[in-house]
Parts: C-alpha cells; structure tokens; sequence
C-alpha cells in the first residue's frame, strides 16, 4: 500500500452545490385556509403512494403541516383523495 502522499486529487474541480432555503409557501403567499376540496393543490403534499410528504420535504411550517394533514384526511373521508394507491401521480 504505501506512499506517503496522502492528498486526495480530483479529476475536475468538486461540484459545490447551493441549495436553497427552504421556506413555508403558506407563510410567503399568506394563505390562512387550506380547503379540503382543492384536491389538485392538495396532491402536491402527497407521494404517488398517497403518503404525506414530512415537512423537511415540503418546508411548510409546523402550524400549516397540521393543517394540510386536516384537510388531507377531511378529503380522504368524502373520497375526494384515495387512502392508498398504486401510482397516484
């Protein structure tokens, strides 16, 4: 094994990404109400096995990760969004 050169050489330069901040849309848009029969809007907190997406996934804010989970399950009773599916999206 040897060699006293112990520096790690690269190829080409390491790409350093930036990623942005996350921010609450809620918050920034200044919606107060989530309704539960906007289903399309509601789709977009849910993976394609119909799962809620965590709030380090979506950046929304405790208070409005609450209730998008209320207006989820509310649209799930009435059948306006499934419980489980295959491939939702």
């Amino acid at each position: 094994m040897g060699g006293g050169n112990k520096e790690i050489k690269y190829l080409t330069a390491p790409k350093i990404v930036k990623r942005q901040k996350k921010y609450c849309r809620f918050k920034k848009s200044g919606i107060k109400y989530i309704d539960y029969k906007e289903t399309e809007f509601l789709m977009k907190f849910i993976n394609e096995q119909g799962k809620l997406l965590p709030r380090r996934l979506t950046g929304n804010s405790l208070k409005y990760q609450r209730k998008v989970a209320e207006a989820i399950k509310r649209a799930r009773q009435l059948a306006l969004l499934p419980y489980v599916a295959d491939l939702l999206k």
